[in-house]
């Protein structure tokens, strides 16, 4: 798996949990303390988050780390 392979499956996971607790964009990036179009940009494989940034997601997903990366 290249780079813009897991910036892309990494989007797709996040979205998948957010769609799970019928969230959208927005109201994630509020959780989290995001900008909604940075959100945006992460979850179509535009950007590479930093660890934290992933933590900051997951913790307002109320999931653990490991589980944004279980694809």
């Amino acid at each position: 798996m290249d780079k813009e392979q897991l910036k892309r499956k990494v989007g797709q996971r996040i979205v998948e949990l957010r769609s799970q607790k019928g969230w959208s964009q927005s109201d994630l990036a509020r959780a989290c303390d995001k900008d909604r179009q940075a959100l945006e940009k992460l979850e179509n494989g535009k950007v590479n988050p930093t660890l934290f940034t992933l933590l900051e997601i997951s913790n307002a997903l109320e999931v653990q780390l490991k589980n944004l990366l279980d694809f």
